[in-house]
């Protein structure tokens, strides 16, 4: 398989004694592109490093997380658009909406992805986005700039059917994780998996966060990585009745369209 993993956050910490290690496992999976997600500005930089640095094969995203929404300082908007103008920089955000944890305040949150969600239209970058707990919100901010973005990206998608629907009649794509592997909270997604249109669904790890739980053997640390991806996309075509071939290639192709990458 020739899988794109569409959000791995390969600048945290956790991989800094073996990102090379990491990214060889992972193409030795068959994941041989993956785009790294920026949360802050200085990870969004990270993340653009890396890239810069990997001959193609490694892409970045700019932008500033939910939770960093009340760290934004005036100079950041400049800063993540002069990252978004890199070549290897294919999309803004992560941003968008998080009130479960609420780590920055909710008119913040607002706030700062609407200004994020304007970087793209200026830019002309498609956006990857954050919700949690804050669909409706997410929602009605979006709907106020869809129709001048290039493409937006539900990343993580973990909701129900209806959640599903409001987001494909915005036109965004849907990202799906880990967390279809979840047999605790994933009820939800694996339901609505079965309505994502082949045409709009892409994979991603997270990593290093959601790890598949029903992994066998389990691993021996809960540190994900993306040489999962390949589990993650077995479950997902599992969900959706096709083979894993089939909604590999399709779902590469969506991640090359949807970030304009090289075939």
């Amino acid at each position: 398989m020739d899988l794109i993993d569409i959000g791995v956050n390969l600048a945290h910490d956790s991989f800094d004694n073996d990102r090379d290690e990491v990214i060889v496992r992972a193409r030795d999976a068959g994941v041989g592109r993956m785009v790294i997600t920026g949360s802050t500005v200085e990870s969004s930089r990270q993340a653009a490093a890396l890239a810069e640095q990997s001959g193609g094969t490694l892409f970045a995203t700019a932008g500033v997380h939910p939770h960093h929404a009340g760290e934004f300082a005036d100079t950041d908007y400049q800063a993540l658009a002069d990252l978004a103008a890199l070549a290897p920089v294919v999309a803004v955000g992560e941003c968008g909406l998080d009130y479960f944890r609420n780590f920055s305040e909710p008119a913040d949150q607002r706030r700062v992805f609407a200004t994020q969600l304007a970087l793209g239209v200026e830019t002309g970058c498609p956006v990857f986005l954050h919700q949690r707990d804050a669909h409706e919100d997410f929602c009605a901010i979006v709907g106020e700039h869809i129709d001048a973005l290039y493409r937006g990206v539900a990343h993580c998608f973990t909701g129900d059917r209806r959640q599903l629907e409001d987001y494909l009649d915005l036109g965004l794509y849907i990202g799906v994780t880990g967390w279809i592997c979840d047999e605790r909270r994933g009820h939800d997604l694996r339901d609505a998996a079965a309505h994502i249109p082949l045409d709009r669904v892409m994979v991603e790890t997270d990593a290093p966060y959601l790890l598949p739980r029903d992994l066998l053997p389990k691993p021996r640390t809960r540190r994900n990585e993306p040489v999962h991806l390949p589990h993650v996309l077995s479950a997902l075509a599992a969900c959706m009745n096709r083979s894993p071939e089939e909604v590999a290639e399709r779902t590469t192709a969506n991640a090359e369209r949807f970030f304009a990458l090289p075939a």
